[in-house]
């Protein structure tokens, strides 16, 4: 008994230093980036608003399909002047931009990639952004209030825009739930958070995703309907022939 009075001091300390009793930063990015990448195909709805520092607001239609982690194609449905407006993710260095009224597929150069998608508070980083893991180190790892918190730093050879990323993601399920942006001043420039989050057809998704940019008080908010996972998707429906076909 006194032996092990002795050495419960140690397995307090043991306790609070390593929250998540052996598992890593890394690992549990992992694990973050496997829920949101869990299913083989997805498409789904999504209800845009972007919202002005006046609490103006302008509504949009997007329809959205995932292949794996590469395939993305993201294409506008509604108003008329926005219609059939596309972007198209192949790979991490493969992005393309279809405006119809130029009827024309324009690839995306690394260079752009810290622009702004079509007046929302989304980059085209942002847009293409599949795992964490691939151009991020997890570091800093604590645990409070059911949520895992990680600093994410830029790989050495990593092709990204931001200084640093700090996410949050719940204890019980790696779901993601918040991310915040750091531009290469250290300054928060903005949040993501993502909140409605259910289990679909056995998957974990945030129905809602609302992105604020701190410095112009604009926010874009994603509303999520009719999502569908496992269809079967080819990969032909990830093409730029596509990307250019008319919106049914």
């Amino acid at each position: 008994m006194r032996r092990f009075k002795s050495i419960l001091p140690i397995l307090i300390l043991i306790f609070y230093a390593f929250p998540s009793w052996g598992q890593t930063p890394d690992v549990i990015l992992g694990k973050i980036d496997s829920v949101q990448n869990a299913f083989s195909d997805m498409s789904a709805t999504e209800q845009m608003k972007l919202i002005d520092e006046e609490n103006r607001v302008k509504k949009r239609v997007v329809e959205i399909k995932q292949k794996g982690k590469e395939l993305r194609m993201v294409r506008f449905r509604e108003p008329a002047d926005v219609r059939g407006v596309g972007f198209l993710r192949l790979a991490s260095d493969r992005l393309y931009l279809y405006l119809p009224a130029f009827r024309k597929v324009r690839r995306i150069a690394s260079s752009a990639t810290n622009e702004n998608f079509m007046g929302t508070d989304f980059t085209y980083e942002d847009m293409s952004r599949s795992s964490y893991s691939e151009d991020y180190i997890a570091r800093d790892l604590s645990k409070g209030n059911g949520q895992y918190r990680m600093l994410l730093e830029p790989q050495p050879d990593a092709d990204v825009n931001y200084h640093h990323l700090v996410i949050f993601a719940d204890t019980s399920n790696y779901v993601l739930r918040k991310v915040e942006f750091y531009d290469r001043e250290e300054e928060k420039i903005k949040e993501l958070a993502i909140d409605n989050v259910e289990k679909i057809d056995g998957y974990w998704m945030g129905k809602t995703m609302r992105m604020k940019s701190l410095d112009e008080n604009h926010e874009t908010v994603l509303e999520l309907s009719d999502i569908q996972f496992d269809q079967g998707l080819s990969d032909r429906e990830f093409s730029q022939r596509t990307l250019k076909r008319p919106i049914r």
